[in-house]
C-alpha cells in the first residue's frame, strides 16, 4: 500500500491502541515497528506478523518460496525465530490445482528450512493470485530488536543488494534478462535467519528492519527517525543487483518506488553528483530483502567475524549521526 494511505488509514487504530495499553504488548501500533511482540512471561515473547502478495515471478514454486521468506523476515528482523506458520491465499476458481499445489509446496519447504512448520491457513476464491504467511515466532522479551535505539557513531550495514522492484517490473514487462531473474530470485529466497543470528552474536545491536516495500530510503527514513538520529549513506557503498541500474535508467520500475519517493523525499538529501537514476534505486520497492542494521563502532570487528562464520554477505554503508533524516554522498 501507498505509505500515505496507510499512515492515514492506521491513525484510528494507533489512535485506540494508546488509549488502550497492554503492559505485555512490548510492541505494538502506537510505536511502528515490523512486528507485534507480546510477553509471555521473563523468559519468552511471541512475535507474530502477516505478510502477503501478487507473483513476482512466474514459477509458482519460487512465487511461494519468496512469499514465506518475505513473511517470516519480520520475525527474523525483530531478533526472532519462527515458531510456526499458516498460510494465507486467494486465487483464481479457473486455477490449474497444480499450479497451487506448488505454491503451497514452494512455501512451506521454505518454512522447513527455517527450522518451522506450516501448520494451517485460509484460502479463498479471488481474481488474482496472492499468497502469503501468517508467521508466529519467539523471543526472549530482552532481547529483540526494533526500528529506535541507532546511536550516533554507529555503523550501518545492509545485507542483501537492491533491485528487485526495477528486475521484477522488468520481468512483468518481458524485458528483463534471463540471469538478472535467476539472481534476484536467489537473493529473495535467501532467509534473514543468519542476519539475525550475526546480529545477536556482535551484541550491542539494538535497531535492526528489514527493506522491503518502502525501499532503503524509506525504512531507513523510519529507522532514523525512531532512533532520533541522521543515517549518512555512502552511494557507492550500496550493493545492487545486476541489471537493476540499467532498468531504471530505461524507466522500468514499479509504481510504489515513486510512492516512497513521494511520502519520505522531504527527509532526505542527495549529493548533487548523483543522477536520478542513482536516487531512484534507493526508492526502489523491494520484496524480501536484507536486513539494514547499526552497529556499534566497536562491534565492527565482532560482526565480520560472525558474518564469516555464518556465511553471511553484508555490506558496510553508512554511519548514524546527530541530527535527522537521511543524507546520501557520492
Amino acid at each position: 500500500m501507498d505509505p500515505a494511505v496507510l499512515a492515514q488509514v492506521l491513525q484510528p487504530l494507533q489512535h485506540l491502541s494508546q488509549n488502550n495499553h497492554i503492559p505485555r504488548l512490548l510492541v505494538g501500533l502506537n510505536v511502528a515497528d515490523d512486528a507485534t511482540i507480546y510477553q509471555l512471561n521473563d523468559e519468552q515473547a511471541i512475535i507474530n506478523t502477516l505478510d502477503f502478495f501478487t507473483p513476482v515471478v512466474d514459477d509458482p514454486y519460487e512465487y511461494g518460496a519468496i512469499a514465506a521468506a518475505n513473511a517470516m523476515s519480520d520475525v527474523f528482523a525483530m531478533g526472532g525465530e519462527v515458531l510456526f506458520a499458516l498460510n494465507v491465499a486467494g486465487f483464481p476458481g479457473a486455477m490449474d490445482p497444480a499450479v497451487i499445489s506448488e505454491v503451497f509446496r514452494g512455501g512451506a519447504e521454505k518454512v522447513i528450512e527455517a527450522g518451522a512448520i506450516i501448520a494451517g491457513g485460509h484460502t479463498v476464491q479471488d481474481d488474482e493470485p496472492k499468497y502469503g504467511l501468517a508467521v508466529t515466532g519467539l523471543v526472549h522479551p530482552q532481547k529483540f530488536f526494533t526500528k529506535g535505539g541507532a546511536q550516533p557513531g554507529d555503523v550501518l550495514a545492509l545485507t542483501k543488494p537492491l533491485g528487485t522492484g526495477a528486475i521484477s517490473t522488468a520481468l512483468k514487462q518481458d524485458k528483463a534478462q534471463p540471469a538478472h531473474v535467476t539472481e534476484m530470485v536467489a537473493w529473495m529466497k535467501t532467509l534473514n535467519r543468519n542476519a539475525a543470528k550475526v546480529a545477536h552474536e556482535t551484541g550491542g545491536i539494538k535497531a535492526v528492519t528489514d527493506v522491503t516495500g518502502f525501499g532503503l530510503l524509506g525504512h531507513g527514513a523510519e529507522m532514523a527517525r525512531a532512533g532520533g538520529a541522521q543515517f549518512q549513506l555512502e552511494w557507492r557503498k550500496i550493493p545492487l543487483m545486476t541489471g537493476a541500474l540499467d532498468y531504471i535508467q530505461a524507466h522500468i520500475l514499479p509504481g510504489g518506488t515513486f510512492n516512497n519517493k513521494l511520502f519520505y523525499e522531504k527527509g532526505v538529501s542527495f549529493s548533487a553528483n548523483l543522477t536520478e537514476a542513482q536516487q531512484l534505486v534507493l526508492w526502489d520497492a523491494q520484496t524480501s530483502g536484507g536486513l539494514l542494521m547499526a552497529i556499534p563502532a566497536d562491534k565492527v570487528g565482532r560482526f565480520e567475524a560472525a558474518c564469516k562464520k555464518y556465511n553471511q554477505p553484508a555490506w558496510i554503508i553508512g554511519r548514524v549521526a546527530a541530527g535527522t533524516g537521511i543524507v546520501v554522498k557520492d
